[in-house]
């Protein structure tokens, strides 16, 4: 009787957080929705009508879309692979007692912490920049013609851009694991006279198989929601992703009801992608 009085109490208790957290999300989801059914232009306010599944069907039938799925697809992988492999290789260097160890891991976090809109137009103006950018300077100083990287390779510039942003996240969880193996077990393979190559395949990599599925699931949840770089770097025309897709129709196109459609769109396909890979990985995290 006692546990019954408590439980009841505890949920009274924790009923107006929830209550709270339910219209903090649901509101801002309803509404999006209700905007998406409507024919509804900026720029003729006052005259906005029921449209149906309108919306959603130009917003899926638009060639537009069908390319910022595919930059939004292309930037995660790029992203993701880079910093997996990068980090994985950062974090063995770090791992190994050099000098100054401790100033070098300052430096190669410190790059998570810069706000991506200060990221961007430092990459765009002092390091990409075709005449003035480092990259220009390093490649003339080596006799070769510099590439415009924002205006030639858009999509690849914006994957250097957040790969050099989220690589040090990957190295921190990567090292963090990499320093919790268990050094008998490598004291043992090398008296068993395996190399670094049979230690890396069979030991370590199998040791940090799980903080790179975590890294994975969290790096695909935050990219496919990138958008300051993009709009920073004014790439959206030719490698907008579908963040920049529906800022694109409901800021610049001036039509509401199909960016919410949109919207709607990319809250679907994030979820559908985070839940496959929380299953994937929850698997693997399993085993």
């Amino acid at each position: 009787m006692a546990t019954l009085h408590a439980n009841r109490l505890s949920r009274i208790a924790v009923a107006p957080s929830v209550t709270v957290l339910l219209v903090w999300m649901i509101v801002p989801l309803a509404l999006t929705v209700w905007f998406s059914l409507l024919r509804y232009n900026l720029l003729d306010p006052g005259t906005e009508s029921f449209a149906g599944l309108g919306n959603y069907r130009y917003f899926l039938s638009d060639p537009a879309f069908f390319k910022a799925l595919f930059n939004t697809l292309a930037i995660v992988v790029n992203v993701v692979g880079a910093s997996v492999v990068g980090g994985i290789l950062l974090a063995l260097l770090l791992d190994q007692p050099i000098y100054g160890r401790g100033i070098v891991r300052i430096m190669i976090i410190s790059p998570f912490f810069v706000m991506p809109t200060v990221s961007a137009l430092v990459w765009k103006n002092m390091m990409m920049h075709p005449v003035s950018g480092i990259l220009a300077a390093g490649m003339t100083a080596l006799g070769l013609t510099p590439i415009d990287w924002i205006g030639d390779l858009p999509l690849t510039s914006v994957s250097i851009m957040l790969a050099w942003q989220w690589l040090p996240f990957a190295t921190l969880i990567l090292l963090t694991s990499l320093q919790s193996l268990d050094q008998e077990q490598k004291d043992a393979a090398e008296m068993d006279g395996a190399g670094f190559v049979s230690q890396f395949v069979f030991i370590t990599l199998p040791h940090l198989a799980r903080p790179m599925a975590v890294i994975v699931l969290i790096e695909t949840i935050f990219l496919l929601n990138v958008f300051a770089e993009i709009y920073v770097t004014g790439t959206g025309g030719t490698a907008g992703n579908l963040s920049y897709l529906v800022y694109f129709q409901g800021l610049l196109n001036f039509d509401v009801g199909g960016a919410s459609a949109g919207g709607i769109v990319a809250v679907v396909l994030a979820n559908i992608v985070a839940v496959f890979l929380i299953r994937i990985i929850g698997r693997n995290l399993d085993s």
